[in-house]
């Protein structure tokens, strides 16, 4: 399973700043140059997630259950989630002001003893799964997701086995061969607005500090 080495609280808040200034690169032309980069020791498993409208609908979501070196992992799957999530066409310049970026770093990572073993709100899952054809599948929801959309556990492992492709009837026994991971997250979100309003105060003694915004620690 992944090993993670915690970040300090004040790089917590930042990690939203470091992918929107990662997005802005492409998408307004901001030069990189002169910005200063999370410290290159930290590693985790991370998924960066991108809403926007009022309603924060989802424009994207991709991640790693790998352990990565911050900086490249918010450089990689900012940019991933952004611009290549299948699901979704590419966000652009004129969708910023509306936009809203999560980054969750991914923790407690635990071997579940059946399909039924984690909590909703409290755990993310992870599953594996044979489809229908005996290729083997995996999927995975964030902590967040269930309670969102207010699944039971029976009605989000069903979702997730779509998402993974599965496509014939779900029925218990099946449910029964399915491995599951649970593991928690430390979200961070923050807005383009209000990065941008802060953006005049977020750099202090060269070093690129935050406000943690919306923390969720789960």
């Amino acid at each position: 399973m992944p090993v993670r080495i915690y970040c300090r609280e004040d790089e917590k808040g930042s990690v939203c700043i470091h992918a929107l200034l990662y997005l802005l690169s492409p998408l307004k032309g901001l030069s990189l140059e002169d910005e200063v980069f999370l410290v290159s020791c930290l590693f985790s498993p991370l998924f960066v997630t991108w809403k926007t409208g009022r309603d924060k609908r989802l424009r994207g979501c991709i991640g790693t259950f790998s352990a990565m070196n911050l900086h490249s992992g918010l450089r990689e799957y900012t940019l991933t989630s952004a611009l290549k999530d299948s699901r979704f066409p590419p966000l652009t310049r004129e969708e910023l002001p509306k936009l809203f970026c999560s980054v969750s770093l991914l923790t407690n990572f635990e071997d579940a003893s059946d399909y039924l073993d984690w909590e909703v709100g409290i755990h993310g899952i992870r599953i594996e799964f044979i489809n229908e054809k005996g290729v083997k599948r995996t999927a995975t929801y964030l902590p967040e997701v269930a309670k969102e959309q207010d699944w039971d556990q029976i009605q989000t492992i069903d979702s997730l086995l779509r998402k993974g492709g599965f496509k014939a009837p779900i029925t218990n026994d099946f449910r029964k061969t399915i491995k599951l991971t649970r593991y928690r997250s430390e979200k961070v979100t923050i807005s383009y607005a209000e990065y941008m309003a802060s953006r005049q105060h977020c750099f202090q003694n060269g070093t690129l500090h935050a406000p943690p915004l919306y923390n969720h620690y789960s």
